[in-house]
C-alpha cells in the first residue's frame, strides 16, 4: 500500500513539473520588450530615426544586410560589380510577401523610386540613393543598378533602405503603413496591432525565408523613462529594456533575476552650432539683445566652445563610465577613424583667449536645445555643458523640447545649438559625412541631419572622392583627411560615445546584430542559439 502511494506521489509529482515546464515554454512564446527611442511611423521609408528602424527591422527585408558591421546577403543573394557604374543583384528565389505575392525586382525599383520622396519626411533616406541613376530588372529576380558616379560602397547604401512591396505601396500612404493596412512586409514578423505611443503588438511570420525566430508573439512598447523601463523589467512586466540608464545599473547588476548586457556602441553624442549667417533669437548680447551677426560663424568662437567642454567630467559624472570621450564623430578603430586625432583638452584659458580673439571678451548670451525623451543623459548634458560655456563667458542656458517638436525645429536650423546622438549605423565615416556634415543639398539626399547647416567644399569633396574610390587604402585615407577637416574647423562638436546597454530577465540572452537597434531576433534563451 505504501509503495503504491509513493507510485502515485511520483506520478503526481512528474505531472505537475511536467505541467509547469509546459506552461514555461508558452510563456516563453511572448516576448514584451520596453524600447526607448520614440516611433514617429511604420512606414518604413519615412524618417530615417532609430526607433522607426528598429521596428522596421521585423517587418521588411533589406536587399543587402549589414550585420555585425559585415555585408550579408538580404533580398539579394549575391552581387557583382560589372563595371563602375554598373551593379547586378540576383534576388532570392521563392520570397513572398505576407500576403502571398511573389517578391521580384519590380518592388525593388518601386521602393527604392519612393524612398527618394515621402511626403512629410523630416529625416530622408534620399542620401542613400543618391547616387543610383536608374534600377532596371533584367528579369523577374536579377536586379540592374546603374550609378551617376563610381560607388563601391552600393551595396553598403542599400543595406539602409528598407524594400516595401509594389503592389501594396503604390496605393497607400504614410496613413496606410501607421494604420497597419500597408505593413505587408516579408520580415520574420507579421503586423497585429500599432497603438501610437504605446506598443507595437507582432506575431511570427510563418512562412518567413529566413530562420525562423524563436518568439511567436511580441509586445513591442515604448516607455520613454529610464527608471520606468528599469521597474517594468525588475516587476516582471517586460523581459527586456534597452538604453539601460546609468543611474539603474547598480541596481540591475545587483538583482538575482536580471542580468545586463554592455557592448561599446558606435553612437556619438555631438553639438551642432548654427551656421545660419543672420541673426538668432537664441544667441544675444549680454543685455539680451540679438546679434546682428552669428558669433558661430567664427571658428575661434566654435574652438572655443569645444575647449571649454570638460569630457571626461562627462563620461565619468554623468555618464558613469558607460561612454568613452569623443574627439571626431567615428569611435576608434572603425573605418575612417582618425588616429592622430588627439583628444579635445579641457582649456579654459585658452578658451577664454579665442573669445577675445574673435571680439567677443566678455562673452555672449546662448541657449542650447536638446530632446528631452529620446538620447540618454542628453538633458543632464546640456545643463553641464552649459556650467562649462558659462565659466568662460558664454552664459548659456538649456531648453529642453519633446522630440516630436524638436527634430522638425532643429531640421528648420531654428536654434542655436541642437544636440545629435548620430548612430554612425553602417560603421564607416561615410555615413555621418553624407547626412550631418555634407552641405544640405535635399535634390541631392545630402545633409538630411545636417541642422547647422554646416558647409564646407574640402568636406563636400571628401565625399565625393571617398564615394567614388575603389581602392579600400585610399579610401579611407580621404575619410580619416575629412575627419581631421572637420575637427580643425569644429564644424560639429563631439562629446562622447556611448555604450549600448541592454538588461534582460534571468533566463535570455541579448546579442546586438546593428549598432544600437533593439529587435526581437536579438534575444534568444541563455545556451540557445
Amino acid at each position: 500500500m505504501m509503495q503504491m502511494k509513493k507510485t502515485l506521489l511520483s506520478s503526481l509529482l512528474a505531472v505537475a513539473l511536467l505541467g509547469v515546464a509546459a506552461s514555461a515554454q508558452i510563456q516563453a512564446q511572448t516576448l514584451n520588450i520596453a524600447f526607448a527611442d520614440p516611433l514617429s511611423s511604420l512606414d518604413p521609408q519615412l524618417n530615417n530615426h532609430a526607433g522607426d528602424r528598429s521596428v522596421d527591422l521585423h517587418f521588411w527585408d533589406l536587399l543587402v544586410e549589414n550585420n555585425y558591421n559585415k555585408l550579408q546577403p538580404g533580398l539579394a543573394v549575391s552581387w557583382k560589380n560589372i563595371d563602375p557604374k554598373t551593379w547586378e543583384f540576383k534576388l532570392r528565389n521563392n520570397v513572398k510577401w505576407q500576403d502571398g505575392t511573389p517578391f521580384t525586382a519590380a518592388d525593388v525599383i518601386f521602393s527604392y523610386q519612393r524612398a527618394r520622396n515621402v511626403p512629410g519626411s523630416v529625416a530622408t533616406f534620399a542620401g542613400y540613393l543618391r547616387t543610383v541613376e536608374s534600377v532596371t530588372a533584367k528579369d523577374p529576380l536579377t536586379l540592374i543598378i546603374k550609378t551617376n558616379i563610381p560607388n563601391p560602397d552600393l551595396p553598403l547604401n542599400l543595406a539602409s533602405v528598407h524594400i516595401v512591396s509594389k503592389h501594396v505601396g503604390e496605393k497607400s500612404a504614410t496613413e496606410n503603413y501607421n494604420s497597419g493596412a500597408a505593413v505587408v512586409g516579408t520580415g520574420p514578423y507579421k503586423f497585429v496591432a500599432y497603438t501610437p505611443g504605446d506598443r507595437v503588438v507582432m506575431e511570427r511570420n510563418g512562412s518567413y525565408w529566413g530562420e525562423k525566430p524563436i518568439w511567436e508573439k511580441v509586445n513591442y512598447r515604448y516607455i520613454n523613462n529610464a527608471a520606468a523601463r528599469t521597474a517594468a523589467l525588475l516587476s516582471g512586466d517586460v523581459d527586456v529594456i534597452d538604453k539601460v540608464s546609468v543611474s539603474d545599473l547598480a541596481r540591475l547588476k545587483q538583482s538575482p533575476n536580471v542580468k545586463v548586457f554592455p557592448y561599446n556602441g558606435l553612437r556619438v553624442l555631438l553639438l551642432q552650432p548654427s551656421f545660419h549667417p543672420g541673426s538668432n533669437p537664441y544667441i544675444t548680447d549680454n543685455n539680451g539683445k540679438p546679434l546682428e551677426k552669428n558669433p558661430l560663424l567664427d571658428v575661434r568662437v566654435r574652438q572655443a566652445l569645444s575647449l571649454a567642454i570638460n569630457r571626461k567630467a562627462l563620461v565619468d559624472r554623468i555618464l558613469q563610465g558607460a561612454a568613452t570621450e569623443a574627439n571626431q564623430w567615428m569611435p576608434a578603430d572603425t573605418f575612417g577613424y582618425n588616429p592622430d586625432i588627439k583628444n579635445i583638452p579641457n582649456d579654459v584659458a585658452q578658451a577664454k583667449k579665442l573669445l577675445t580673439e574673435a571680439g567677443f571678451p566678455q562673452g555672449f548670451k546662448l541657449t542650447i536645445h536638446a530632446p528631452n525623451d529620446r538620447y540618454p543623459q542628453a538633458p543632464e548634458t546640456a545643463q553641464a555643458i552649459a556650467q562649462f560655456w558659462t565659466r568662460i563667458g558664454v552664459k548659456t542656458q538649456v531648453e529642453v523640447v519633446p522630440w516630436a517638436s524638436y527634430s522638425t525645429r532643429a531640421n528648420k536650423n531654428e536654434f542655436a545649438v541642437s544636440m545629435l546622438a548620430w548612430g554612425n549605423g553602417t560603421g564607416e565615416a561615410s555615413y555621418a559625412l553624407v547626412n550631418v556634415l555634407a552641405t544640405v543639398d535635399a535634390k541631392k539626399g545630402l545633409g538630411a541631419s545636417n541642422w547647422g547647416h554646416y558647409s564646407n567644399p574640402a568636406v563636400d569633396k571628401a565625399l565625393a572622392d571617398s564615394t567614388a574610390e575603389f581602392d579600400v587604402a585610399k579610401r579611407e585615407a580621404i575619410l580619416r583627411q575629412s575627419a581631421k577637416i572637420v575637427s580643425d574647423d569644429a564644424g560639429v562638436i563631439p562629446l562622447y560615445h556611448y555604450q549600448n546597454i541592454w538588461a534582460a530577465k534571468k533566463g535570455l540572452k541579448v546579442t546586438p546584430v546593428s549598432s544600437d537597434r533593439t529587435t526581437a531576433m536579438m534575444v534568444t534563451q541563455d545556451g540557445k542559439k
